[in-house]
């Protein structure tokens, strides 16, 4: 995210995924992802009412569990 020139503001660093980002970036298919998730192997989400996200750090979580799963 490019600030504008002038601005001081600092851009917003990411703090979380959606699910289509999240699928994106560990390349899955949104399927997939839902078929890890009612096997009660996905990452750990956040709700804010219907909203789902991932944390930055569940995503790591998820990613060493299925690294040591391997």
């Amino acid at each position: 995210m490019a600030a504008i020139a002038g601005d001081n503001t600092q851009p917003v660093s990411r703090g979380a995924y959606t699910i289509p980002e999240f699928c994106e970036a560990h390349r899955i298919s949104q399927s997939m992802y839902f078929k890890l998730r009612n096997a009660g192997l996905g990452p750990r989400v956040m709700r804010a009412g219907r909203r789902v996200t991932i944390s930055m750090e569940a995503a790591t979580a998820w990613r060493r569990a299925r690294e040591k799963a391997a």
